[in-house]
């Protein structure tokens, strides 16, 4: 993978949400037809992760029945990269990265500018998508 890409998908808690602005296109669930969104990505344990605060997405709805995606890269360097989405269900892993998520969201200094505290664990639990990414071997070539 380019370096360049590298470093864009190497964000840390300090970055600014520009930073983690993506966008994604999934295949609609229903319809069959692309959407393009604009999202943030994480990092947790040195891995990727699309998710959102509390709330019912159509993109998870989309990557569930139809896992492979485009994540596009457009902040300091762009890039179209295939990616496969694998829902986050069990229990344990998704309590690990949420508790990720809400520390890279919840610190003194905001790189986002949302209210804070954000929603307790429990409700990222209950409401909240999660999606691990993988990038397939021709997005790392």
């Amino acid at each position: 993978m380019d370096t360049s890409i590298q470093n864009a998908l190497a964000i840390t808690p300090a970055s600014r949400a520009r930073e983690r602005t993506i966008d994604i296109t999934t295949t609609g669930a229903r319809t069959g037809r692309h959407h393009r969104i604009e999202v943030w990505f994480y990092r947790a344990d040195g891995e990727i992760y699309l998710s959102t605060q509390p709330a019912r997405r159509d993109w998870y709805a989309n990557i569930v029945k139809n896992p492979g995606f485009t994540f596009h890269l457009k902040h300091g360097v762009r890039a179209d990269l295939d990616a496969v989405g694998t829902p986050i269900r069990d229990a344990a892993h998704r309590t690990r990265v949420f508790r990720a998520i809400i520390a890279d969201l919840d610190q003194a200094w905001n790189p986002a500018g949302i209210p804070q505290p954000v929603e307790p664990l429990e409700q990222w639990m209950a409401g909240s998508p999660l999606v691990h990414v993988t990038f397939t071997k021709e997005a790392l070539t």
